[in-house]
């Protein structure tokens, strides 16, 4: 919702002042809404960040973020002016009742997998076994991602 490219550029500001050190930024990419597709499209990117904190440290840091950008939680899938997730955290696995790293729907989620493999196509996802470019390529999401 709203300023878009905005959203995200300050999301990209504040996570490099607040999270970590920024090391890699994909291109813009927009995709037909996932989840729930009577609402816009949507525009994603990925972040690599060099951080001090722990999984939970970043995620309160993230949901900290996405409040200063205007987020709030109404449904889920629904619009919203910006939505952050950790999707790899190191080579690590954590499963705990408000994070799950690696994100357990990037296989599924073209709009993820195309930015991703952007910036970390060799990456190897630590419970798939499998690199981001295998992933992306088995990928059942058939949405177009269109790079902006």
């Amino acid at each position: 919702m709203g300023n878009r490219e905005a959203a995200l550029a300050k999301a990209c500001k504040l996570i490099g002042e607040q999270c970590g050190e920024l090391t890699s930024i994909s291109s813009l990419y927009e995709t037909a809404a996932w989840g729930k597709n009577d609402q816009p499209a949507f525009l994603n990117q990925v972040l690599e960040i060099n951080s001090e904190l722990e999984p939970g440290q970043l995620l309160k840091q993230i949901l900290k973020i996405e409040k200063e950008i205007g987020r709030i939680r109404k449904e889920k899938y629904g619009p919203r002016s910006i939505d952050i997730d950790i999707l790899f955290f190191n080579n690590e696995t954590h499963d705990h009742p408000s994070l799950t790293i690696p994100h357990p729907e990037i296989q599924y989620r073209r709009f993820v997998l195309v930015p991703m493999n952007e910036i970390a196509p060799a990456l190897v996802h630590p419970v798939l076994k499998k690199a981001i470019t295998e992933l992306l390529e088995e990928c059942p999401d058939h949405l177009p991602v269109k790079k902006i």
